[in-house]
């Protein structure tokens, strides 16, 4: 999910040991792990993190999607690129996790959404799923992957699911793409359509454009949110439309509209995970829908900074951070060493 309005090339983000313990340390865990499960105890950093998944809580499933939307319930969704932030979504309890092809400019440094791959998007859909055990999982189809018939975007959808190990799968486009949704949804495979504003399409919509900002357009947006809930969408995200405009669609819905950019009316709401955790250096475009929930750049800055001065000082690796060997044999190897 691209952001809204103009993204200049100086602005687009470029982001970018040990031997195996034979012991185990305990370390402190955050707030939210306590309340979750027992501490883990992990060996070494070649071990994964474990599962996040708080084990009362019930996998997140279409059924359970749909029971959120009949009761009211908002639905939260997040994007992720990774198994850690993967493993950070589903440990807070997010009920879909949206592996978005943002991950082209947040995860890979691209330019935009139209570079990525679907090689690269199976890679990163297969990271996220090792980490997700509670959270319903969404990948999103890369441009050129699905746009040239409805049997190119099932064989894409099928990959995704068989071997990005997703759940379900995400299509830009509005009645154009209702074949291709009905083609997929019926063999099976759970689709979260995306209208309003179609990032993979800005060079057609001239750029990153607020769409239904005038009552043609405005219908124009609720004939797309028709067809594609006819065709089967589980779901659909609405992105960059007036907050009025996409409250009224959605009344006039019967599946959950995920807003981006769309207002409070929508059934539920989803952000790009760097974005609103503040994972980003200074003066980066930030678009106004954006709230930034935290600061998570300047405190790996911190913490990397006062490593770096830590080692240059000999004040890191202390006594504590090393493997202890006897007196006497550490003056035997010392022994040792003089006849080598």
């Amino acid at each position: 999910m691209a952001h809204l309005l103009l993204r200049s090339r100086a602005s687009t983000p470029c982001w970018g040991m040990r031997s195996s313990a034979t012991f185990a340390v305990t370390r402190s865990l955050p707030t939210i792990w306590q309340r979750q499960r027992p501490q883990q105890l992990r060996w070494s950093s070649h071990s994964p993190l474990g599962s996040s998944a708080d084990p009362s809580r019930k996998k997140v499933t279409i059924t359970g999607l749909r029971s959120l939307y009949k009761k009211g319930e908002p639905i939260a969704v997040m994007t992720a690129h990774d198994f850690p932030s993967a493993h950070v979504a589903d440990a807070a309890g997010m009920d879909i996790i949206l592996v978005g092809d943002s991950l082209a400019m947040v995860a890979l440094g691209m330019e935009d959404t139209s570079e990525v791959t679907v090689e690269d998007m199976l890679l990163h859909c297969r990271s996220v799923a090792r980490a997700t055990r509670g959270a319903f999982t969404v990948g999103d189809l890369p441009m050129g992957s699905y746009e040239v018939s409805p049997e190119q975007a099932l064989e894409t959808a099928i990959k995704f699911v068989k071997y990005g190990r997703v759940q379900g799968i995400k299509i830009e486009g509005g009645k154009e793409m209702a074949p291709t949704i009905e083609k997929i949804t019926k063999a099976g495979i759970p689709v979260l359509a995306h209208i309003g504003l179609t990032p993979q399409r800005q060079n057609a919509l001239g750029g990153f454009r607020v769409q239904g900002k005038t009552s043609k357009g405005a219908l124009r947006v609720l004939e797309d949110a028709l067809a594609v809930q006819e065709a089967g969408c589980f779901a659909m995200v609405m992105e960059a439309v007036p907050a009025g405009v996409a409250s009224i669609i959605t009344q006039k819905l019967s599946v959950p509209t995920i807003g981006i950019g769309a207002g409070n009316g929508c059934s539920g709401q989803v952000l790009v995970q760097v974005d609103m955790s503040g994972n980003f250096p200074p003066g980066r475009f930030i678009p106004k829908f954006v709230k930034q929930y935290g600061n998570v750049w300047a405190e790996s800055l911190r913490a990397i900074e006062t490593y770096r001065e830590e080692v240059k000082t000999r004040q890191y690796p202390a006594p504590e951070h090393t493997y202890p060997i006897s007196k006497e044999e550490l003056e035997a190897f010392a022994r040792d060493v003089e006849k080598v």
